[in-house]
């Protein structure tokens, strides 16, 4: 069995974000991890690996230093990483970044695919879905277990207070939720392997059936109108008074508001 898991560098919002003029992220100026959710997809591949040997190959789009979280990855246990990176693909939106991972996807024999449910930059849930349309596979979003049962996969989808429980003949792809799992730690060996390790990378000509009115910046229907980081809040209104006048301020001020 083959499986591919898509993972993406995503900034560290515990350090701050950094924007360009343009609106988009200043991914090159900003610390980074690897996505959550993609870790939790990546772990379920790994333990699909453990129990039927399959080969599992990492593909992330990106600045040329996404190859870091290719080769984490390679540390915790994926075969082969890929980087897809080119300047013409920067800039871009959920449309074109799924755009671009499914002309990668077309150069690689896969059974199954794997992506997060969403990355914490972006919070869309757009790219996992949106790749499976492009490559005309079915896809299973919100995964809370997965198995393999002959040629097809068992999933059990997330759904408000239950779960489904969903069965799709491979090639397939599956969306993964932070807590399918808990990610494995990368080991000693695993790292000296991964630092000397081949990472395959790709530009705008390795992409298949791709149109360049798809791609990057230029290629994406979504533009940003605005961002910023966090709104700053101030200190608000401070008054210093006995419980019982407090709990009268408190409840004015609800009533004021049209709260209660």
């Amino acid at each position: 069995m083959k499986i591919v898991v898509c993972i993406k560098q995503v900034p560290d919002t515990k350090g701050g974000v950094q924007f360009n003029p343009d609106g988009t992220l200043n991914r090159a100026a900003m610390l980074t991890i690897m996505n959550p959710d993609d870790k939790a997809g990546l772990e379920a591949a790994l333990r699909l690996k453990d129990e039927y040997g399959a080969e599992v190959t990492v593909l992330t789009m990106g600045l040329p230093k996404a190859s870091d979280v290719l080769r984490e990855a390679m540390a915790m246990g994926a075969d082969k990483g890929i980087l897809v990176t080119d300047r013409v693909l920067g800039g871009a939106d959920t449309w074109a970044t799924s755009q671009t991972i499914a002309g990668a996807l077309r150069n690689i024999d896969y059974d199954l695919i794997i992506t997060g449910r969403q990355a914490i930059d972006g919070d869309t849930a757009q790219v996992g879905p949106q790749i499976s349309e492009h490559l005309g596979i079915p896809v299973i979003s919100y995964a809370q277990a997965i198995k393999i049962e002959g040629d097809s996969v068992v999933v059990e989808r997330q759904y408000d207070d239950r779960y489904h429980v969903v069965k799709a003949q491979m090639p397939c792809l599956i969306t993964a939720l932070a807590e399918l799992n808990e990610p494995r730690y990368m080991t000693p060996g695993g790292i000296f392997e991964a630092v000397d390790a081949e990472i395959t990378t790709w530009g705008r000509a390795d992409l298949k059936d791709v149109d360049d009115s798809n791609l990057g910046l230029k290629g994406s229907p979504t533009k940003i109108a605005r961002a910023s980081d966090k709104v700053r809040k101030g200190a608000g209104q401070k008054v210093t008074l006995d419980a019982e006048e407090a709990a009268q301020y408190i409840t004015d001020r609800l009533l004021e508001k049209h709260i209660i």
